[in-house]
């Protein structure tokens, strides 16, 4: 869930594209070029093909092949490209559970998010006085005091590839092919699969465009269980966005004027 965090510059030419990054303590440079390793071994054409990488220079490089098509940040999205967004996590979701298990979690995660949104709640940031606002801080912080939340840390499914990262603008519409690639692997990982789909769902660039999760849901082959797993992950990332938006939350001077309100409905939506 970063927030404001600038990592890379893009060159972008016509064939490749070549990433620098300004940041690197995380590891970003070998979590991309490792999943796009991967990807391009059993996933072939779901993201960029890795080119040539140079990690240990100052900064770290990378060159992949170049995209098609526009992100989905931003865009009114049809049903076309919802289910053509389900297929691609699908199509992630299916890399072999045992070449998952060699790779390194994910840095954002379950056990994070509910740590960071419980540490939010406890600042209790100002919200202001808008009644609608006040009632979704009441209904997510009783959530976030109950054990729910801890339920939610234990995955009693295999683990997935996941971005780690639910930002529309890391899904990228290919009008030609009439298909969605997936783009920025440097905080991806081993992951949950419940808690990729509520990043997914719920991460703040909802706020751009519209693509709507109870469309895009539906479209995914749940397994018993993970439905109630996936709304509980969805409230989590709801939440720990909504307790950023605040007069001084750092969330607040990225998105436009209104988001706090419109979070709050989410909010509200969520746990009704």
């Amino acid at each position: 869930m970063a927030v404001g965090r600038c990592t890379h510059s893009l060159d972008i030419g016509d064939v490749v594209v070549v990433k620098r990054y300004t940041s690197w303590g995380r590891g970003e440079p070998r979590r991309e070029w490792e999943a796009l390793t991967l990807l391009a071994e059993h996933a072939p054409d779901l993201a960029p093909t890795p080119v040539e990488a140079a990690l240990d220079a100052h900064p770290p490089m990378i060159v992949m092949s170049r995209l098609p098509g526009c992100v989905l940040r931003g865009q009114h999205a049809t049903g076309e490209q919802v289910q053509a967004m389900a297929a691609a996590l699908h199509r992630l979701h299916q890399i072999p559970f045992d070449v998952v298990a060699d790779v390194e979690p994910a840095p954002w995660g379950p056990a994070a998010a509910v740590t960071k949104a419980r540490a939010w709640a406890r600042k209790q940031p100002d919200l202001g006085d808008d009644p609608l606002v006040r009632e979704a801080f009441r209904a997510g912080t009783a959530w976030l005091a109950s054990t729910a939340p801890d339920q939610l840390v234990t995955n009693p499914l295999p683990p997935v590839l996941g971005l780690a990262d639910g930002n529309r603008a890391n899904y990228l519409w290919d009008d030609h092919e009439r298909c969605v690639r997936l783009i920025d692997w440097e905080d991806s990982g081993r992951s949950d699969r419940a808690f990729e789909l509520g990043e997914v769902c719920e991460h703040i660039s909802h706020i751009d465009g519209s693509l709507d999760a109870d469309w895009l849901v539906p479209h995914i082959d749940l397994a018993p269980g993970e439905a109630e797993r996936v709304l509980g992950f969805r409230r989590l990332i709801a939440l720990g966005w909504f307790l950023q938006l605040g007069p001084g939350g750092p969330a607040t001077p990225h998105n436009p004027a209104g988001t706090l309100e419109r979070q709050a409905k989410r909010i509200l939506q969520l746990f009704s």
